[in-house]
């Protein structure tokens, strides 16, 4: 299965790049190569998010239905090259991206930001799932400050001694933990409001997912300087041997000189 060109030239733009985003990265990207006559973005996104932050360009909202159903996609769309741009998180549609460009021979990069670092002064434990920590939580707190997303809050739901302050774009689905406060937020979050949630609910462990960015880095900070634990998820594997970067500018060098 490959792409092909447009029968006609001149009738469409030279390039036709799929985003697969949902994440700030994406999103700069398509700011990044909406003005270029020459290209064409459509940007996707999952459908988590009930009222998603739009980029410029096309967009497309939903799965693709499988490696399948994105290859087809794919070449139904004429598509040039694809971009994996997805939340570190979203690991399985990496590895569809993998296998439907394999498929249809259209190139594929991985627009990745990079992991958090401890640095001196933070208290770290990292666990490779929710489950693990869940696990691990109450040895470590009785007042949480959950940044983990709603969609794997039922893995504390058993937790029934610990008090939890959850923070998602939209509210959660049950099961949920029986002692809980949801606020309702979307990033950037700034230190000094990292700092004041922290005191003001007494929190005295954080639970973090390893998403990276500057977007919801300020909780670290915040931690750090309240000398409070954090649990950090690591991030799930990603697919062998495709290529990534961490820029929008390599992105753009890549596609052939978009700056």
């Amino acid at each position: 299965m490959s792409a092909e060109p447009s029968a006609e030239p001149g009738s469409r733009p030279a390039r036709h790049v799929l985003i697969l985003g949902g994440t700030t990265e994406a999103r700069r990207l398509a700011e990044a190569l909406a003005p270029d006559p020459a290209c064409q973005v459509t940007t996707s996104l999952a459908g988590r998010v009930s009222s998603p932050v739009l980029p410029p360009g096309e967009t497309r909202v939903g799965g693709f239905g499988g490696v399948e159903g994105l290859a087809a996609w794919i070449v139904g769309h004429a598509v040039t090259h694809v971009v994996d741009a997805t939340h570190p998180f979203a690991g399985r549609m990496s590895f569809h991206a993998a296998e439907a460009a394999a498929l249809t021979g259209v190139p594929l990069l991985a627009l990745r930001r990079p992991g958090w670092t401890p640095e001196p002064g933070d208290d770290w434990t990292f666990v490779e799932s929710l489950e693990e920590a869940a696990e691990r939580l109450p040895s470590l707190g009785s007042r949480a400050f959950l940044t983990t997303g709603r969609m794997g809050l039922h893995t504390f739901a058993h937790l029934t001694d610990t008090w939890f302050l959850v923070r998602s774009v939209d509210p959660p689905a049950a099961p949920v933990p029986p002692r809980l406060e949801v606020l309702l937020d979307r990033g950037p979050f700034t230190l000094d409001g990292e700092r004041e949630l922290i005191a003001r609910h007494r929190i005295d462990v954080l639970v973090t997912k390893d998403s990276g960015g500057s977007a919801t880095a300020p909780k670290l900070t915040a931690a750090r300087e309240a000398g409070i634990p954090v649990l950090v998820v690591r991030r799930p594997a990603v697919p062998e041997g495709v290529p990534e970067t961490g820029s929008v500018e390599a992105v753009q060098d890549w596609l052939g000189g978009g700056r």
